[in-house]
């Protein structure tokens, strides 16, 4: 079984990443957090992958690192979470935090996540608490290495008590995935960082 896809990045959507090698285009389910982790559109990236093949369906799921691959396979250990709830669960939170959420056993914040029920958060908590374990990867060092433009940002959220570490690595995701967005990028410096710092509070929060 293939471990992982490289190629050519040729287009990003949500929860969907294109990616071309050797002549064939792969069409990629990832998590929104993964995507943002991944190479811009046109570049040569890796893909991290997962195969699901049933007698009803074939879907091929990609991550940005081996960790995240992990998380998700975790996460798929815990009774009524399958491939697709825990794509979902990905995307709407990064990985660190549900990992921190889960630590605290904070069932309240886990309900909070789209497409987590109370049973299911319970589940969660007591199928993976203390299981679960995210090693620092390069992608994470480029990643807070692009928050640098913004550390006045960054000083601000960890003000308020976020952890810096995970306030650099959501503002250089944020800051990334509007790096092609032709009116961010028009906007003054002062304005940029007003869009992600409410941005990064509203998903840090």
């Amino acid at each position: 079984m293939f471990n992982s896809i490289s190629g050519i990045i040729t287009q990003k959507m949500p929860k969907q990443v294109f990616i071309e090698a050797n002549g064939i285009e792969w069409d990629i389910c990832v998590p929104d957090s993964n995507i943002d982790m991944l190479p811009v559109v046109g570049s040569e990236g890796k893909v991290y992958t997962w195969l699901q093949h049933t007698d009803m369906v074939m879907c091929l799921y990609g991550f940005a690192s081996p960790d995240e691959r992990s998380l998700f396979l975790d996460l798929l250990k815990v009774d009524g979470v399958g491939p697709k709830g825990a794509l979902k669960i990905m995307s709407s939170v990064s990985s660190r935090r549900l990992m921190e959420v889960l630590e605290n056993g904070d069932l309240e914040m886990l309900e909070k996540i789209p497409g987590v029920g109370k049973k299911t958060a319970g589940k969660m908590i007591l199928t993976l608490k203390g299981k679960l374990k995210l090693s620092e990867t390069e992608t994470t060092v480029v990643r807070v290495a692009q928050a640098a433009p913004y550390s006045d940002l960054v000083a601000s959220l960890v003000s308020m008590g976020f952890d810096k570490k995970l306030v650099e690595q959501k503002v250089a995701q944020l800051a990334e995935g509007l790096c092609n967005d032709k009116d961010f990028s028009a906007k003054s410096q002062k304005d940029r960082e007003d869009i992600l710092f409410r941005r990064a509070l509203m998903e840090l929060s």
